[in-house]
């Protein structure tokens, strides 16, 4: 597994050990960069993996994207390409592409649904990001075709949850918001500034049921159709509930005990418009739906925060 160490992945890790495997394999970047075809080939020599579950990403929230347009293009482009190639050549079992809400248009009509994801370009900010794992669900798509890999493509909405990354220059918005809150309690600040308007909406989930519906998709998504040929179209990965980001913030205050003002800084962008999935495709595919209560699944991430920040 990629990306076994970051924030989705180490919850991963955890159910997927629960099953005992004969083994789980974790490649970190200081023994495997994946954007060197040379290391991949070398990790796929050392390893012989059967299943590749790829979560590797450079990725951060709007104020990273805009500041790293060239790096998170190319990094998420050549791991993404690497790992098909090897995995083609190894005649892998299973090829589970992890992608990102961040693909779809910018102007998609809400809720969002798989066969939208085709219809235009991604909003802006975040376009070269979402433009490269956009590539890489047609790279599925193709060395599905042609080779007979068995891959799959998997598009999960905003996660959020403990282990999250907190660092206010590559964060995003739920840790930003508890972050800037849990803080201002502490040293009795009267406001906090959250970026843009608020009136852009998100959805959100939870980083435990992200981890599952990705091994529920891992063990029961065969990419066949009825007739035996190879498909498996990308599938939506989300809670199907939306929130603005305005509620957002005035949800964060209440949970973690923040009385103060919220000042919007409207000169910060607020990103795409809308963004609500329809996970109607995973529920029929795989069976599965999210399960924590939205409010419930804050507190927990605002909790982890408290107790393991840094001094």
């Amino acid at each position: 597994m990629t990306g076994g160490a970051g924030f989705l992945g180490r919850h991963l890790c955890e159910l997927i050990e629960k099953r005992e495997p004969a083994a789980l394999i974790v490649p970190r970047s200081k023994e495997y960069d994946l954007t060197e075809q040379a290391d991949v080939r070398r990790l796929f020599r050392d390893h012989a993996p059967e299943v590749i579950l790829h979560l590797a990403a450079e990725v951060g929230g709007i104020g990273a994207n805009r500041e790293n347009p060239g790096r998170y293009w190319y990094a998420n482009a050549m791991m993404g390409l690497n790992l098909l190639e090897e995995a083609r050549k190894a005649g892998a079992a299973k090829f589970v592409q992890v992608g990102t809400i961040c693909s779809y248009p910018n102007l998609t009509p809400v809720p969002f649904r798989e066969d939208d994801l085709w219809n235009g370009y991604p909003e802006v900010t975040n376009a070269p990001y979402g433009v490269a794992k956009k590539s890489l669900y047609v790279g599925a798509d193709a060395y599905r075709r042609q080779y007979g890999l068995p891959a799959i493509s998997l598009l999960p909405v905003n996660l959020y949850g403990p282990h999250d990354n907190f660092d206010l220059r590559t964060s995003h918005v739920i840790p930003a918001l508890i972050r800037k809150m849990v803080e201002a309690v502490d040293r009795g600040g009267d406001r906090v500034t959250a970026w843009g308007s608020g009136r852009a909406s998100r959805e959100f989930l939870f980083v435990r049921d992200a981890a599952d519906g990705i091994l529920a998709a891992t063990e029961r998504y065969q990419p066949t159709d009825g007739e035996g040929e190879l498909g498996g179209d990308p599938v939506n990965l989300g809670s199907g509930r939306e929130i603005t980001i305005r509620d957002l913030a005035s949800l964060i205050a209440e949970v973690v005990g923040f009385s103060g003002a919220i000042v919007w800084d409207e000169s910060q962008p607020d990103g795409q418009p809308r963004r609500c999935l329809d996970t109607t495709r995973a529920k029929e595919r795989f069976g599965w739906e999210a399960a924590t209560d939205f409010r419930a699944g804050l507190a927990e991430t605002a909790a982890w925060y408290r107790q393991n920040r840094p001094a």
